[in-house]
């Protein structure tokens, strides 16, 4: 037993938080739904053939929204296969169905039914029908039945939870790597925005702005990745060569790269870039999963991968515990640490290509406080800040944690120094943790 909890408190701590999260997001945001898109309108078809006669009229009201359209759609087919006449569709604003309403009126035409969403029936339009339309009688609000769930699961809120933490959660696997060998990374939020900028530079003055094509895109990216990888080499070279604390070596080019990307764009945001490179930062695939989601996780696996089945993997395990003993033990200790930055800096900048990506821009003040998020990941993922201990999946863990945090806070309506607040809590009980399990595992998890 007390195996068993030396391992729950080593490894899922952080999985655990989450999920006890998670229910308690649950049971606060837990409220009347309703259905939408095409299930909605067979729904409401089947309320409406249940309680009116083949031959009644209806009017169909939906707002001009992907999801109405779709209501409308089906229920319009379901309504003729069923005998009723379709009064008319409309897909508008509130004075749209109040037109439609006058107009049925002055063709004579007779009205049993006003179908439509939640949102639709609660329109002023259709208050008191009886008394201004009395020749149609009483007239029945149709709209999908309401059942109880969670806001917070929602499919919609989270994959959003999802897309909004992936370049923190991406920057953060090599930040995992810095920490895990006895380093920090504090200039990946401006290698963030310094790589958003060389990329959109590279496709407005290079590879053709807005007639950019695929393939122009895809080296302006990866030109924008290697400069970002040429800043961590720079770094691991400071931090492992000429033996440089790395808090001030990453402090100082968290200064240089932001500045950099000023000069680049002349404090400007650069737009002149297609809009097909959205592809990578707000596309989705068939089942509606973003691509960004789709990319952290597949880089996920293989990090993971590579921390455990790699010689590289063993030996940055074996610096960050004791880089003194590794050196004793032949392990090239410098060349292992300049690795972990240059890493650092190309997932940054991969960090920065899909901002880049999702604005269809790029600006120097990417990445504003990026590095307090990815550092947080880290943390709370379980990695140690002592180094030589730390789980990739514990840092996506981490990321997701904090996204948890944020999407509740915006859902209770928190504001965003509320938020700079709790976060900093966030990493403080981490910290506090890490310490913790330090002491109770008796050395470093």
């Amino acid at each position: 037993m007390r195996q068993l909890f030396r391992t729950v408190l080593r490894d899922y701590t952080t999985l655990i938080m989450l999920l006890l999260l998670a229910a308690v997001l649950s049971v606060a945001t837990l409220g009347s739904q309703y259905p939408t898109g095409a299930e909605a309108g067979k729904q409401i078809a089947a309320i409406l053939a249940g309680d009116l006669a083949p031959g009644a009229g209806v009017l169909i009201v939906v707002r001009p929204l992907p999801d109405d359209r779709l209501l409308a759609a089906e229920l319009e087919r379901q309504l003729s296969a069923n005998g009723f006449r379709i009064v008319r569709t409309v897909i508008g604003e509130p004075a749209d169905a109040g037109q439609a309403l006058r107009d049925a009126q002055a063709r004579g035409q007779s009205l049993a039914a006003i179908a439509g969403t939640d949102a639709t029936a609660k329109w002023p339009v259709f208050d008191n029908l009886a008394e201004r339309f009395p020749p149609w009688g009483e007239i029945r609000m149709v709209q999908p039945q309401s059942y109880l769930w969670p806001n917070f699961l929602k499919r919609d809120n989270l994959l959003n939870i999802a897309n909004q933490i992936a370049v923190i959660a991406i920057v953060a696997i090599g930040m995992t790597l810095v920490i895990i060998g006895g380093g920090i990374d504090l200039s990946v939020g401006s290698l963030i925005a310094l790589a958003a900028v060389v990329c959109a530079v590279l496709v407005r003055d290079v590879f053709g702005g807005p007639q950019a094509g695929t393939l122009g895109l895809l080296a302006a990216g990866l030109g924008a990745i290697g400069l970002a990888a040429l800043v961590g080499a720079l770094t691991g070279t400071l931090v492992a060569y000429a033996r440089v604390q790395p808090f001030i070596v990453t402090l100082a080019l968290l200064s240089i790269a932001r500045g950099w990307g000023y000069l680049q764009s002349g404090g400007a945001t650069i737009s002149q870039i297609p809009p097909s490179i959205k592809w990578l930062g707000s596309g989705a695939n068939l089942l509606g999963i973003p691509n960004a989601v789709v990319l952290m996780i597949g880089l996920y696996i293989l990090a993971d991968l590579a921390m455990k089945r790699t010689v590289f993997g063993r030996h940055l395990y074996a610096v960050g515990g004791n880089e003194q003993a590794a050196r004793l033990c032949g392990i090239p200790v410098q060349r292992i640490l300049l690795l972990t930055y240059v890493l650092s800096g190309a997932f940054a900048g991969l960090g920065g290509v899909i901002l880049c990506s999702q604005f269809q821009s790029g600006s120097p003040n990417y990445g504003r406080g990026y590095e307090l998020g990815v550092i947080a990941a880290v943390v709370v993922g379980g990695t140690s800040l002592s180094g030589g201990s730390g789980r990739m999946f514990g840092t996506l863990q981490g990321a997701l944690l904090i996204a948890v945090v944020q999407n509740g806070m915006n859902l209770k309506g928190l504001g965003s120094y509320s938020q700079e607040v709790v976060l900093g809590g966030v990493i403080l009980i981490a910290a506090l943790l890490d310490r913790a399990k330090v002491r109770w595992l008796g050395g470093r998890g």
